[in-house]
């Protein structure tokens, strides 16, 4: 299985992964919008690989065969400060 990566015009670190280059049929039209102009990353040939960088391989897969499309977006980001003064045992 080849799958097509592209990255968003739109939001940082975001990946829209599809089935065949270009075809976004699958892909609703709202998740298009936020995604903006797709970027061709790279192709990547999911049957060849064990794993990849941000994303579980199997549920790539998965998704891919059940809705066509599968969306990487970044982890929320962890409040640093937050965490610093939870550490310490301060409370606001």
């Amino acid at each position: 299985m080849i799958c097509v990566v592209y990255k968003s015009s739109r939001r940082a670190d975001t990946y829209l992964f599809v089935e065949k280059r270009d075809v976004f049929e699958a892909v609703p039209e709202p998740l298009m919008q936020m995604f903006g102009t797709p970027k061709l990353v790279m192709m990547v040939p999911l049957s060849k690989r064990e794993s990849l960088a941000l994303a579980d391989i199997e549920k790539v897969k998965t998704e891919l065969k059940e809705k066509g499309y599968y969306l990487q977006i970044p982890p929320p980001q962890e409040n640093l400060l937050e965490a610093h003064k939870a550490s310490l045992g301060i409370k606001d």
